[in-house]
């Protein structure tokens, strides 16, 4: 029998920005024991948010690895093993709690995917007041379960759908990190900007598409705030027309192209330019060859929910 609901702790926070409303918002239920799964779902639904989290403690497996907390992810349409912005945002919301992690500077998360280690950089600090203790956030990339090119037909398909013409495609993979995203590189960051979509023609699938400002040399790009690419995503299978800010797709586009030195290994990328937000995603690559996608986050509401 599923018990009566309760008032439980809950946040609201912005990822990937310093000002509260121009990054993407993740609803966080701060303590999600004795939820059922449907519960969990009908609370995402209601939210209508691209993510709504739900902390747990971990599990004694997790525990046993080194896992602080537990974290299950829901879009409205279904539970994802792993996604970007809710994690940087739940970590954000735990810490700013009282959460305090067992290794100094660093979170290990349990979710769907595994362990994902977060570390804070004390070095950008938001002044929002509600920002995580230690400054930005970074999480590590998980490993890609899969990485190869576009079928002819689903390349087609999509470059149909973006309205594009075959010879603006630069490159093309199918990359997989727990969503499955397919990913297009343009040749410009204002082709990008200039998409105008066909949602019915891009099925049910997770598209994503980046393309490059212009270099100014010594590592520099003329995008906004620096930024060296635009990136933007759609996530039809998770019931997301278009994603402000994606944590998860500007994890594999760092992974696919760094390593070919066709992005720097540390690069901020821009997204959300089309909807009106302006999401700064700061991607590093350090010495071992992990991908590290950083963000701020800011709170924007705290209080309890019905659950």
């Amino acid at each position: 029998m599923t018990p009566p609901p309760r008032n439980r702790p809950f946040s609201q926070v912005d990822v990937f920005t310093t000002t509260p409303y121009r990054g993407n918002p993740v609803a966080v239920v701060r303590d999600a024991v004795g939820l059922e799964d449907d519960q969990m779902a009908a609370f995402a639904r209601w939210t209508n948010l691209s993510e709504t989290t739900f902390l747990l403690p971990p599990s004694p497996e997790g525990a046993a690895a080194g896992a602080d907390y537990r974290l299950r992810i829901f879009t409205p349409a279904g539970e994802l093993p792993f996604a970007g912005h809710p994690t940087l945002g739940s970590c954000h919301a735990w810490l700013a709690a009282g959460g305090t992690p067992r290794e100094q500077g660093v979170v290990v998360q349990e979710c769907g995917i595994g362990l994902v280690p977060l570390r804070r950089d004390a070095s950008s600090t938001p002044p929002d007041g509600g920002a995580a203790p230690g400054g930005r956030l970074a999480f590590a990339a998980p490993g890609l379960l899969a990485d190869e090119p576009l079928v002819p037909s689903t390349l087609a398909a999509i470059t149909r759908a973006l309205g594009l013409e075959a010879r603006d495609v630069v490159d093309h993979r199918f990359l997989d990190n727990g969503p499955g995203w397919r990913v297009l590189l343009l040749g410009s960051a204002e082709k990008v900007l200039a998409l105008d979509p066909d949602f019915t023609g891009l099925g049910d699938l997770a598209i994503g598409v980046v393309g490059p400002y212009g270099a100014l040399g010594d590592g520099r790009y003329d995008g906004p705030d620096g930024a060296a690419v635009e990136v933007r995503g759609y996530a039809l299978d998770m019931g997301i027309p278009e994603d402000p800010v994606t944590g998860s797709l500007n994890a594999v586009v760092g992974q696919w192209l760094m390593p070919d030195g066709l992005l720097p290994q540390a690069y901020v990328a821009s997204q959300g330019t089309a909807l009106g937000r302006a999401g700064r995603v700061h991607v590093t690559r350090d010495g071992s060859g992990a991908v590290w996608v950083g963000g701020d986050a800011v709170t924007c509401i705290e209080g309890t929910v019905l659950l």
